[in-house]
Parts: C-alpha cells; structure tokens; sequence
C-alpha cells in the first residue's frame, strides 16, 4: 500500500493560521577595507629583442617597488602581456616599424597612507600608467553578515508592527528569502583616473611627493522577504 503524499502547504493564509510577508532592507556606509590600482607598464622600439628586455626591466621594477611595501599588499597579479609590431604605413611588403610591448599588474592595498605613497612612486616611473584607486569591502567582510543580519531584524519589527495593529502576536517563521544580498562595488576603469609617467631612467632619485587619497565610503545593501503565520485576531 503506497503511502499518502502529504498535502503541500497552501501559498495563503487560513482564518485558522492568518498569513502575513513583509520585506526587510537594511543600508549600511562604511569605510573600505581595500583598494584596487592597475598599472600598466610599456615599452617601444625597433628591434623587438631590445623592446623586450625593456619591458622586462621595467616589469621586475614595477615588482620589485610593489613587493617592498610588504604585508601593505594583499594581492598582486599579472594580468596581460602584449609585445606587438606596428607596420609601416608606406611602402611595399610588410616592413615593421616600431614594436610595442607591456604588461599589466593588479595590487590590491590594505594600508591606505601606503597607497598613496605607491601610487606616486609608481607614476614617477619610465613609462609606467596607474589606473585607480577602486576601493571596495573583502568578500568576506563581517559588514555584509551584519547588513543581513539587520534586515531579518527590520523585517521581524515590521511583522510584529502588524500584528500589534490586528491585536494579536506572531506564531510562526514560514520562509524567508534572500532577495539581492549585497550590491558590491564595481570597479571598472573609469575615464580621467590615469595617472601617466615619462620620465626617463636617469633622471634624480627623488622620491616623488605623497598623493592625498581620500577613500571612498562604501554603501552595503541587504533585502529579504519574511512570512509568518498570526494568531487568529479578533476582528
């Protein structure tokens, strides 16, 4: 004898169990925990050997000078690499002109006055671009955990408001959902953020001065839809 299938909850209320939803939001600003910069390092020349040894001169440069700041650097990560030759717009066949190569490096900072200071150094470099700052929150920063957390207990204020309104008390939790959590903040290049260096290798060892970069606060966006069941009010 097969075994009954139970019946499946009904999507509303009963005068026995009153269904109530409600929506809980919670917006949070707060301070950055990181920032993101890109820099892009360059070369150009006639003989691509000798384009390429520039560029990974100044690659291991560029390195070398992120790599000194330490435990300020969460993350460093290479992220393309292009050596392309540039053809002659006159004449026959395909005589090259120039090639140009680079690389692009991402570093992620934890330590903003050391931000700052890097990003100088590294404009102050010979043929050296630097995207940025993006700054933004880690994954797995408690920040989000305490903006959900502040949403279920809107949500749960919000029911109970409705049902003191009715004269009568919530019973049960019936579902609740997590509608789009977080918003994290982009970080796509944005236009007018480069800072571009040519300044050439035999130029003074002066340590160019201290950018002020102000980090930029961070808004943090939970919502959740609650259901309960009430205790039949008294209408």
């Amino acid at each position: 004898m097969a075994t009954p299938t139970p019946p499946a909850p009904t999507p509303y209320g009963t005068p026995d169990a009153p269904r109530l939803t409600v929506r809980g939001e919670a917006h949070l600003e707060v301070d950055p925990e990181i920032a993101r910069i890109t820099i892009t390092v360059t070369a150009r020349g006639k003989d691509r050997r000798h384009t390429l040894d520039d560029l990974t001169h100044r690659n291991t440069t560029t390195l070398d000078l992120v790599k000194s700041y330490g435990d300020a650097i969460e993350r460093l990560e290479t992220g393309h690499f292009s050596l392309t030759p540039e053809l002659a717009q006159r004449g026959r066949g395909e005589r090259i002109r120039t090639y140009h190569g680079s690389v692009t490096l991402t570093a992620e900072l934890n330590d903003f006055t050391a931000l700052g200071e890097l990003t100088s150094r590294l404009a102050d470099l010979d043929l050296t671009s630097v995207d940025g700052p993006w700054w933004t929150l880690r994954p797995d920063s408690p920040v989000h955990t305490q903006a959900r957390k502040q949403a279920v207990k809107e949500a749960v204020q919000r029911a109970r408001a409705y049902a003191d309104a009715l004269d009568t008390t919530l019973a049960a939790l019936i579902e609740l959902a997590d509608l789009d959590a977080d918003t994290p903040q982009p970080y796509p290049p944005a236009p007018g953020n480069r800072m571009r260096s040519m300044a050439f290798a035999g130029a003074p060892d002066d340590t160019p001065p201290t950018l002020d970069l102000e980090p930029q606060r961070q808004e943090i966006h939970a919502a959740v839809n609650a259901r309960f069941t009430m205790t039949p009010p008294r209408l």
